[in-house]
């Protein structure tokens, strides 16, 4: 058992943990109990995740004396809409729950997204508790307070700013993940390298295969993501400034998205965000603000883990480049003709560039379209 690293999200009266590391699930409900002492919880978790941990969880809480309850919801990314929030919502009313008591959210993005939200907006704020199960929820979306849903006119434009009072990542639960869904959650760690920490990058081109493999190489990963997300939140809770750089990627990812529906058997988030680092050093290039060197490096470590890099890599045939334009605009906003769109100078050196033409969005988009 690999020991507990502990990362800590400062945030003043609000501060949490992140508690990193093996066996944490069987020590959830002390962890719990320490922290909200006499509540009750409303686990919430999808169908997958349910049959392999669930179980234990309940254990753990019962053996720590804290009542639960648990709603158990469809597995993948459609999930994250206004039905179901309005589901978890009911379900937790029903149960008679008080402000004072916590939703728990065990799963991946889409379940820690789905009831941060309910957590925010029941009985006005409840207490929130993140059980991420997943490579990328533990390392990006339990961490720093974003939650929300889809909308058919892009990817989480409805949500509130709902920071939870503990994060629990059990790297134990990493090992029942299917090996895509673990290397789509592996982009969000390079992410964090190509942000602004090129040694860690360095870092990870070299011990990749132990990350993927377990074990201590795993636990520094997460823990070096986490400590780079706390940083970035710590300072920006509500992304009026810097925040934006956890971003990277993301802008076209999403997109990329949107224009297959969210079905996961095309595209699942993490390789979305595969993709939109490759388009956004690639077009860095392109306004001539990094060296040609810099995005083949990046294209040349994705294309080594197993993941896509490239429009083309996405299986059945995309819309055409002016609406995957519409869809960039509705998620970062035009402001007279201009984009925002986190850029780079080469490996570890982001920024928010903030005077992006469309035009040139969409030349670029027409040169690396597939069709």
């Amino acid at each position: 058992m690999s020991e507990t690293v502990k990362v800590e999200v400062g945030l003043g009266e609000r501060a949490y943990d992140i508690l990193i590391g093996s066996g944490l699930l069987a020590r959830a409900g002390k962890e719990i109990a320490a922290r909200l002492p006499g509540a009750r919880v409303a686990i919430v978790t999808d169908e997958n995740v349910a049959i392999s941990h669930l179980a234990a969880l309940e254990t753990a809480l019962e053996k720590a004396g804290i009542a639960s309850t648990a709603v158990i919801l469809p597995a993948g990314e459609k999930t994250k809409s206004f039905e179901h929030l309005l589901e978890v919502v009911d379900d937790v009313l029903s149960t008679r729950l008080e402000r004072r008591d916590a939703v728990v959210a065990l799963g991946g993005g889409v379940i820690g997204d789905l009831a941060g939200f309910a957590a925010g907006i029941v009985r006005r704020g409840m207490q929130f508790v993140q059980m991420p199960t997943s490579l990328l929820a533990q390392v990006d979306s339990s961490v720093g307070g974003k939650t929300g849903i889809n909308s058919a006119r892009g990817k989480n434009l409805i949500g509130v700013f709902h920071q939870p009072k503990l994060v629990l990542a059990d790297t134990d639960v990493l090992d029942t993940l299917p090996a895509r869904e673990f290397r789509a959650g592996y982009a969000e760690v390079a992410k964090y390298g190509l942000i602004d920490r090129p040694d860690f990058f360095a870092w990870l081109e070299k011990n990749w295969q132990e990350v993927f493999a377990g074990g201590p190489a795993r636990t520094e990963a997460i823990a070096q993501s986490c400590r780079a997300k706390a940083d970035v939140v710590a300072r920006d809770e509500f992304e009026t400034g810097d925040r934006a750089l956890l971003n990277l990627g993301h802008t076209f990812g999403h997109a990329l998205e949107a224009a297959v529906r969210y079905d996961g058997s095309r595209l699942v988030h993490g390789e979305g965000v595969a993709i939109g680092m490759a388009l956004a050093h690639r077009f860095s290039t392109r306004l001539n603000l990094a060296s040609p060197d810099d995005a083949a490096r990046v294209e040349a470590h994705l294309k080594t883990v197993g993941l896509p890099w490239r429009m083309a890599d996405i299986p059945g045939k995309l819309p055409p480049a002016e609406t995957l334009l519409d869809y960039i605009t509705q998620d970062k906003k035009v402001s007279r003709g201009m984009l925002t769109f986190i850029l780079t100078h080469g490996v570890g050196q982001s920024f928010i560039a903030r005077d992006v033409p469309a035009s040139e969005v969409l030349s670029f988009l027409k040169e690396n379209h597939p069709g």
